[in-house]
């Protein structure tokens, strides 16, 4: 398998606040690798800097072998391939679900209205929300906007999509329909980077899992490896107080 993303010594602050400590780890095409760790050690910053929504201090990250912050990159052309879903859904309120995933497919990709719409209908499909295509995006339940969210993602036919704690705005009912999305994905072999709180859907769907605390990665390796065998006195901590 080929290495598609490569983190290399990453740095960020925030003013005084040193956020990422020298991060380090690669994704293979067809990998899903799950970021897990208490809030604030750096899992969604790191995300962030991926998809260039944080400009990182110091380091490289490198798409398929080229540097991000190269300046014959086109930010949106880039953001196409390494696609974003956040925790609060981002939806343009203003726009029906089918608008929602057309739009971007027509302006970054430059797609006809008739061939961004055959897409978007496809994908809304796939999350089971074609129902729902005509519908305001306000009127949904926040499982439904969160499956419209990983539909217009899918529609710009990404090669990574990162998750940025997918499930953690979401009522306890509606995590699992937006997790058998993401579980249906990863099968298909989608490459993914998802941080997350769901130490079950990381031990069944992860290929790695990464372990972040205050900044730094304190250990990494298989699921079975960190949940059953963890080597660092900090990841057992972690999970003792996760799982309990």
């Amino acid at each position: 398998m080929n290495t598609i993303i490569k983190v290399e010594n990453i740095h960020k602050s925030f003013g005084q606040l040193e956020v990422l400590k020298g991060i380090d780890f690669e994704v293979k095409e067809k990998e899903v690798v799950c970021l897990i760790g208490a809030s604030g050690s750096g899992k969604s910053t790191m995300l962030r800097c991926i998809n260039r929504l944080e400009v990182y201090d110091n380091g490289k990250i490198l798409f398929e072998g080229k540097d991000i912050l190269d300046s014959s990159n086109n930010i949106n052309e880039y953001r196409a391939k390494v696609g974003m879903v956040f925790q609060s859904f981002n939806l343009f309120n203003n726009m029906s679900v089918i608008k929602n995933c057309m739009i971007a497919q027509q302006k970054v990709l430059n797609k006809t209205k008739e061939e961004a719409y055959e897409t978007a209908m496809y994908f809304l499909e796939k999350v089971g929300m074609k129902d729902f295509a005509s519908s305001a995006s306000t009127t949904l339940s926040g499982g439904q906007k969160q499956r419209v969210a990983i539909a217009r993602a899918l529609c710009m036919n990404p090669k990574v999509l990162l998750f940025d704690e997918p499930t953690s705005a979401l009522d306890p009912e509606m995590v699992q329909e937006v997790l058998s999305v993401m579980k249906d994905l990863a099968k298909e072999g989608l490459t993914m980077i998802i941080v997350t709180h769901e130490m079950e859907f990381a031990r069944d769907v992860a290929n790695k899992v990464i372990f972040m605390d205050k900044g730094v990665i304190e250990e990494s390796g298989s699921p079975s490896q960190i949940f059953k065998n963890p080597k660092s006195e900090r990841t057992r901590e972690f999970l003792k107080r996760i799982l309990k």
